[in-house]
């Protein structure tokens, strides 16, 4: 698990693509600290095990479904990347709960300054909108972010400026692909009212289901 706040960019050293997957070597400081064989490090939103590791970088590999479903196919040498690693239990929680499973691909639609914030609009597919929520959470490229507007098309989040320069965002341009991944908890509440959809919702449905005391 992670928290959406992102501990520093790392730059790609070397990606070899096969067909449908790839092995990425990541240039790094920070999240190599207290690195160890197996560890999961967000990059870019997407949950990955470093498989090797030297002072300087290290490697993982990306699979099949995950070269296919996230901004990762689009890395080449040089690009950079946001880089956090696992959640510790000890840590403060200041996102949100991220999985590092990520939902699908959203494109920047428009960029607009306001003041000293930078607003995102993002176009994303029906799939991924029906859970955003307006002031809920998403996570965009592995930045937890509160959802500034949303409508059946896109979504839009206002970008504070230590965020914007700390993060991959800095260089986004309209047009560009970024990683999505919609707040867990709406996806366990849809799930529930799938489930017990039958049974339809009342009183005694949201007391059973710890809603109500």
């Amino acid at each position: 698990m992670f928290t959406g706040i992102v501990e520093e960019i790392g730059k790609i050293n070397k990606i070899i693509k096969g067909e449908k997957s790839a092995k990425i070597i990541i240039n790094a400081d920070k999240v190599l600290e207290d690195v160890k064989f197996g560890d999961s490090i967000a990059v870019n939103g997407v949950c990955l095990t470093v498989v090797d590791y030297s002072s300087g970088n290290f490697t993982a590999d990306v699979m099949t479904e995950t070269f296919l479903k996230t901004n990762l196919r689009n890395l080449k040498a040089n690009d950079c990347v946001n880089l956090e690693r696992a959640l510790k239990l000890s840590d403060r929680l200041g996102g949100h709960i991220v999985s590092g499973h990520v939902d699908g691909i959203g494109t920047i639609k428009s960029l607009q300054r306001d003041e000293i914030a930078v607003w995102f609009e993002i176009k994303a597919p029906i799939e991924i909108l029906k859970y955003i929520v307006y002031k809920g959470s998403v996570t965009i490229d592995g930045i937890s972010l509160t959802v500034a507007y949303a409508d059946d098309y896109t979504f839009k989040v206002s970008i504070i400026p230590h965020t914007f320069e700390k993060t991959i965002l800095f260089y986004k341009r309209i047009g560009d692909e970024v990683n999505i991944e919609c707040d867990i908890l709406s996806k366990y509440v849809e799930k529930m009212l799938k489930f017990d959809s039958k049974k339809g919702i009342n009183m005694n449905f949201l007391r059973d289901n710890g809603f109500l005391i």
